[in-house]
């Protein structure tokens, strides 16, 4: 049976230790605040510092909330990475930069202690439910090792790539994210000054999303390039129509936020980029006049 140990009981950490706990693995935690940890106590190992929970779990699940966190529970004064032993590894679930996996793998390479980088979508939600997506980064052998432990608390897992490659992929989801809720943003502002009401309008794009997919819609090529010259006349062709229909309904709401005295800097940004995100950059496409 795998020891695992989770660090930090937030709203993912929670749900990771408690997904671990449900699957029968042998659990301990360890967290700041008394009131969580005496949640897990009756199932759980409750360790007072990180290293107590190191020097016991041949796994540690990392679910802080920043860098600065990351970095002291595992090489802190009290950090796990001083009590683990060789051949167990580190699972960093946090959103943190790819600088400070490459330091946290260093420390823990000298060790011999392993190191692969998770990052995770879905939400508190998910993580409740053990469902959450994970974007792992780290050497094949290690990710095979710890399969087990992800198994638990996720509903997909995909390797991404060496170490730092599951992080990468996390800020590049988050990005497209928060790129949503800007674009979400403009629309209600839009929408406000035409007087449409803004639950009737989430309504219809909750409902329509369903049908048409979201921003990974058109996430179907192997690059962002532009398409070569020998791509199949069918296929740009089919680019090159959707490419005209964006522009032109990204310039009629465009015209109907200047009549309102509206700025729309983010439609503005898409109708001038539209091409590149059709693959058609560089290509002769009409779309009428500016």
């Amino acid at each position: 049976m795998t020891t695992v140990g989770v660090i930090g009981l937030g709203d993912i950490g929670r749900g990771v230790a408690d997904a671990v706990g449900r699957a029968g693995l042998e659990l301990g935690v360890c967290d700041l605040s008394a009131e969580v940890t005496a949640f897990f106590a009756p199932t759980a190992h409750v360790a007072a510092t990180p290293a107590a929970l190191g020097a016991r779990s041949e796994v540690v699940v990392v679910a802080v909330v920043d860098d600065r966190q990351v970095l002291a529970v595992l090489d802190g004064a009290d950090g796990a990475l001083g009590a683990m032993t060789p051949g167990s590894t580190v699972v960093i679930v946090s959103t943190v930069s790819p600088g400070t996996i490459a330091s946290v793998a260093e420390k823990a390479s000298v060790r011999g202690v392993d190191v692969v980088d998770c990052g995770v979508s879905g939400g508190p939600a998910a993580a409740a439910s053990g469902s959450l997506v994970a974007m792992v980064g780290g050497e094949a052998e290690v990710m095979a090792r710890v399969r087990p432990v992800l198994d638990t608390f996720t509903s997909l897992v995909v390797h991404m790539g060496p170490l730092g490659a599951g992080l990468k992929a996390k800020l590049a989801r988050n990005l497209v994210q928060y790129g949503s809720w800007l674009a979400a943003y403009e629309a209600q502002v839009l929408a406000e000054a035409a007087g449409i009401e803004l639950a009737k309008l989430a309504e219809v794009i909750r409902e329509s999303d369903k049908l048409i997919g979201g921003a990974s819609r058109l996430m179907f090529r192997d690059t962002v390039a532009p398409m070569p010259l020998d791509t199949h006349p069918g296929i740009v062709d089919a680019m090159a129509a959707g490419a005209l229909l964006a522009h032109k309904d990204l310039r009629a709401a465009i015209e109907l936020g200047r009549d309102l005295d509206v700025e729309l800097p983010l439609a503005v940004m898409t109708d001038a980029r539209c091409d590149a995100v059709f693959g058609l950059e560089g290509r002769d496409v009409a779309r009428g006049p500016s």
